[in-house]
């Protein structure tokens, strides 16, 4: 997982081109990550109608990015959900934030803080729930 702090619903929202959005989030990436525009970005997002929205699709079209398939409505295979947001919430559950830039300086350190093997084990769950999910055809996979 990587944070890359690019506001797109902001950009969808000023109905900017699918390729302008896509030079706006090359940039961000570019800033952010240097080198990585060059290796594969494989995107993975639930799919809740705005994610599958025809917009949406233009815009990842045109990043030319691999999508992850995953089912709708499956919390269980998403690692935000599973293993990324139980640890946060618990972490904010001890902050207090007076603004809006105040929480995303927070979250953002809180990204960076966590080792490498903490986001490894979530990638690690995440392909043991898919063949989890597989096996069960499908059904909830909860642990």
């Amino acid at each position: 997982w990587h944070t890359l702090i690019v506001n797109c619903d902001q950009l969808l929202a000023k109905n900017h081109k699918p390729i302008e959005i896509s030079i706006l989030v090359r940039k961000a990436i570019q800033n952010k990550r240097r080198g990585k525009l060059s290796s594969k970005i494989l995107f993975l997002h639930d799919n809740a109608r705005p994610h599958t929205a025809n917009r949406t699709r233009e815009v990842l079209n045109a990043f030319k990015w691999e999508i992850f398939p995953h089912p709708p409505y499956s919390p269980d295979l998403a690692p935000s959900n599973y293993h990324l947001f139980p640890r946060m919430k618990t972490w904010l559950g001890t902050q207090r934030f007076d603004d809006n830039a105040e929480l995303l300086a927070g979250v953002t350190d809180w990204f960076k803080s966590q080792a490498a093997e903490f986001y490894d084990s979530g990638i690690t769950k995440l392909v043991h729930r898919y063949d989890k999910c597989l096996t069960l055809f499908g059904e909830y996979v909860e642990k």
